[in-house]
């Protein structure tokens, strides 16, 4: 059995970003579902996204947003599943909200954070670190429709900017780590909202992940 933790923010939860008040796509529409289906048989996805999280940050107690901070969490996600033969790791989108003013060369040191943890903690039936698919996030469209109402007093043109440089860092974090690297950008984009996979990008990156864990488990 092929073991796959999926570990993210509100893309990995399935958010809708249209009707966002509707909340998360079924299981069988959003893409940790998709991957779980195409991968059938012999594989064990295992959904660790929620809404808001960061990669290593806090929310003021006054925002009521408790649990959120990414490497925190990790751990027990990691300790609480293993065995684990792959990791797919997508965080960074809410560390560029105005709120927190990261750079860009910021998020993907706090990345290489949780890539330190996934190799100390995780474990294969076999005693090795899991295998990670490292993810740079997608873009943030500040022209969606639906962005101003929905994602203005978090997001602005800067932390569009910021996310466009996250793929190329990453993508060096990933060779540097021996990790395999995938671009969601390059195969999903945003709906209405500007931050969440449109229902469409779901199936298409799903598609990919699924070529990745495929190639890694051989």
């Amino acid at each position: 059995m092929i073991s796959v933790l999926c570990y993210g923010d509100s893309n990995t939860y399935g958010q809708r970003s249209e009707e966002t008040d509707k909340g998360r796509w079924p299981a069988d529409l959003r893409w940790t579902g998709q991957l779980a289906a195409l991968l059938g048989s012999g594989h064990h996805v295992l959904e660790e996204g929620l809404g808001g999280r960061t990669t290593d940050l806090d929310y003021p107690e006054s925002m009521n947003r408790p649990g959120r901070n990414g490497r925190t969490y990790l751990l027990p996600a990691l300790l609480s599943h293993n065995p684990i033969d792959v990791v797919v790791l997508m965080l960074g989108t809410n560390d560029l909200k105005i709120q927190f003013g990261r750079t860009a060369a910021e998020v993907v040191a706090a990345i290489a954070g949780l890539l330190d943890d996934v190799a100390a903690h995780g474990r294969t039936d076999a005693g090795r670190a899991p295998e990670v698919v490292l993810v740079s996030p997608p873009h943030i469209d500040v022209t969606a429709p639906d962005f101003a109402a929905v994602n203005g007093a978090f997001y602005d043109a800067t932390s569009a900017a910021k996310a466009l440089q996250l793929a190329g860092s990453l993508a060096k974090l990933a060779a540097a780590r021996g990790a395999t690297f995938v671009d969601a950008a390059t195969v999903a984009e945003t709906g209405a909202d500007g931050t969440h996979f449109s229902v469409a990008s779901h199936e298409r990156f799903a598609r990919v992940i699924a070529g990745e864990v495929r190639r890694i488990a051989g």
